[in-house]
């Protein structure tokens, strides 16, 4: 059985070189890949399909990188979909779970960046930048924040899970908001378009365009992170900075 499957796995590279067009780069990566699962893999027959329990190969690669093993097991998916469909075997894997890659943290905007594109920025631009990142909040806790909920120098914040919480204003944020009324006149959402609050995406847009118009990839997810990562590297405690 496993002599026959690696006189597969040899005509499923070639069949990506030859007819998928995959670089010699990829060939090699599924080769290892594929070699390294059938070392330690099991296979038997079982009512009427051939098994292909990958869970001893799942084991040996359980010190990579995840996104290795990601890569592993397409690799190993993909072998197994090449001989249901080009040789008609059926086949049964088992271990073949998914696992979950974590997303890498969004890299931190420098702060003399943020301090050009507010020097170049309208009332309202500088008011949503300054409210992203000098309270690190989330696009859609501002798309969602209401008058009431400026209560002079301090503001209320309803966040994930209903969660409350209230964040001190700067002095500077706290004027910024005072001019902001004054010209625009919002009725009940602090951010509001045509009397309904702008929604996420709108508020996104804004700040993407305004960043991109200087020339820096920026999204409000960043500006949040940004603010967190400097207060960090400004001597702010952990515990502290993972509660706003």
């Amino acid at each position: 059985m496993k002599e026959k499957l690696l006189k597969h796995a040899e005509d499923f590279l070639e069949y990506l070189f030859d007819v998928r067009g995959y670089s010699e780069h990829s060939i090699t990566t599924y080769e290892i890949a594929l070699r390294q699962m059938m070392e330690v893999s099991h296979f038997y027959e079982e009512d009427g399909s051939t098994v292909l329990d990958i869970s001893p190969f799942r084991f040996k690669i359980v010190q990579n990188a995840k996104k290795t093993i990601v890569k592993k097991l397409s690799a190993v998916r993909s072998f197994v979909k090449y001989l249901e469909d080009q040789c008609h075997l059926n086949m049964k894997l088992i271990g073949d779970e998914s696992i979950k890659v974590p997303q890498s943290l969004p890299k931190p905007i420098e702060e003399t960046y943020i301090t050009e594109v507010l020097a170049q920025a309208n009332l309202e631009e500088k008011l949503l930048i300054s409210m992203l990142y000098g309270l690190g909040l989330r696009i859609s806790e501002l798309s969602q924040l209401k008058i009431e909920d400026i209560k002079g120098q301090w503001i209320q914040i309803s966040g994930k899970g209903n969660k409350v919480r209230e964040l001190p204003l700067l002095n500077e944020i706290q004027n910024l908001i005072i001019h902001y009324r004054k010209e625009k006149n919002p009725k009940i959402y602090l951010f509001e378009k045509g009397n309904a609050p702008m929604n996420v995406a709108q508020l996104r847009y804004v700040i993407t365009k305004l960043f991109k118009a200087a020339g820096i990839k920026a999204t409000p997810h960043q500006l949040r992170h940004s603010f967190a990562t400097h207060l960090l590297n400004n001597g702010a405690r952990i515990a502290d900075v993972s509660e706003l």
